[in-house]
C-alpha cells in the first residue's frame, strides 16, 4: 500500500516562499530530491500531485491546491479508509518549534494549525503521522519568540521568509527529506527514533 504525504500551504503566486507554506515547500523538495515524477495539477481533486517509488515503496505526493482551512476536503479525496490514514504523513508549518528544528509526532491534536484541524475533521481522526517543521524565531540562546495574538500570527505567518532564513531552511528541507525518506523505508518508529 502506498505512503501519501501531504504538504500543507496556501495555492497561488502570492503565497510562494511564506512560512505557512513550508510543507508544501519541503513536499516539492523531497520529490526533486528522490527523483519522483514532476507535479501535476489535477483539477478534480483539487491537488497537485507527483510521486513514484522510494525504494520498493509506491509514494504519492499531494499538494492540496486548497486554502489552508479547507486542506482536508482535498485529503480526503486520497484518503479512503483508515489503512490509509495510518500511511499518511503531513508536513506542516509549526509556530511551537524554532525555525532550523524538526519534529515528527503521530496521534496529536492540532496545536491551533487550521490546515490540521481541517484535515481532521474530514479524516474523522489524527492518527496519521506529522513532520513539524519549526517557523518561530528565536532569541540567540535559543530562546523560542513565538508570536502572540491573532492578527500578529496571521502577519507572521502570511509573511514571505527573508534571505538568511531561506539559506538556513535548506538544510532543514534535506533533513525533512531523509525524515520521510526513512518513515517510507523503515517505518514510523525508526524514524522518531532517529529525527527527534
Amino acid at each position: 500500500m502506498a505512503w501519501i504525504i501531504v504538504g500543507l500551504g496556501n495555492p497561488g503566486e502570492e503565497y510562494d516562499s511564506t512560512r505557512h507554506n513550508c510543507g508544501r515547500m519541503a513536499v516539492e523538495f523531497f520529490g526533486k530530491t528522490m527523483h519522483l515524477n514532476g507535479f501535476k495539477r489535477d483539477y478534480a481533486k483539487k491537488a497537485t500531485t507527483g510521486g513514484g517509488m522510494v525504494g520498493k515503496t509506491a509514494v504519492a505526493l499531494v499538494l492540496p491546491d486548497t486554502f489552508m482551512n479547507k486542506s482536508g476536503a482535498t485529503v480526503a479525496r486520497f484518503v479512503k479508509n483508515q489503512r490509509a490514514v495510518e500511511r499518511m504523513i503531513v508536513v506542516h508549518d509549526d509556530l511551537d518549534l524554532p525555525l532550523g528544528k524538526i519534529k515528527l509526532s503521530f496521534d496529536r491534536g492540532s496545536g491551533g494549525h487550521k490546515g490540521l484541524e481541517s484535515v481532521i475533521r474530514a479524516l474523522k481522526t489524527q492518527k496519521f503521522t506529522r513532520v513539524r517543521i519549526g517557523v518561530s524565531p528565536s532569541t540567540a540562546a535559543g530562546t523560542l519568540r513565538k508570536p502572540e495574538g491573532k492578527k500578529v500570527v496571521n502577519n507572521f505567518i502570511l509573511t514571505k521568509f527573508r534571505a538568511h532564513e531561506i539559506a538556513t531552511l535548506k538544510p532543514v528541507f534535506k533533513r525533512v527529506s531523509h525524515a520521510l525518506e526513512t518513515i517510507v523505508r523503515e517505518g514510523r518508529e525508526r524514524a522518531m527514533n532517529q529525527f527527534n
